[in-house]
């Protein structure tokens, strides 16, 4: 959709049909230019900015809060590694989704219920502080190691594979909140 400029009546491209990458004049790769990211995104919220649509139509305000959060969800999922691998996935036709999509390696389940036991004897140690200290070192390392395959997979237009390290990533990310939240816990 094509909305006129109030102030100075030039006309603004804001196609919200493009997907995340086009609307932020980014390659669709899983590395992105953080700067150019964010550049473009604060260039978006100022032609969004709602008091350059002051004395809009009803209907141009509205597409301009509209256009707003489709900007916002986007530089949300852009800025993040985790929810930016998803979309790539989501963009490739390949659905992760954590409630169906339960199938796993047999030593990546092995390696989960090492994790679980670990989190739960930290939480009935001696020391439970360094035993969480110990184990979101482990989940940190095991994330850039997710990091690292995915971004092989995705280069290699392996999606299946990339799918796959995903869905550990979503573990680890679910595993490492659970951490914060025990550690949070022990400390009040």
């Amino acid at each position: 959709m094509s909305l006129r400029k109030v102030r100075d009546r030039r006309v603004m491209q804001v196609d919200l049909s493009q997907n995340f990458f086009q609307l932020f004049a980014l390659p669709q790769e899983f590395p992105v230019d953080e700067k150019r990211l964010v550049s473009r995104f604060q260039e978006l919220q100022k032609q969004l900015h709602p008091d350059r649509f002051a004395a809009a139509s009803s209907a141009e305000r509205r597409w301009s809060m509209q256009a707003a959060s489709v900007v916002n969800e986007a530089y949300q999922t852009l800025s993040r590694e985790l929810p930016r691998a998803i979309y790539l996935l989501t963009l490739q036709g390949v659905s992760v989704d954590e409630e169906t999509d339960t199938q796993m390696a047999p030593a990546f389940l092995m390696e989960q219920m090492e994790y679980r036991e670990a989190l739960e004897a930290a939480e009935n140690s001696a020391d439970p502080v360094a035993a969480l200290e110990r184990l979101r070192q482990q989940l940190k390392s095991g994330v850039v190691a997710q990091r690292e395959a995915f971004t092989r997979a995705a280069d290699e237009s392996n999606w299946n594979e990339a799918r796959t390290v995903v869905r550990q990533w979503q573990f680890l990310d679910k595993l490492s909140r659970e951490v914060r939240r025990l550690d949070e816990r022990l400390d009040t």
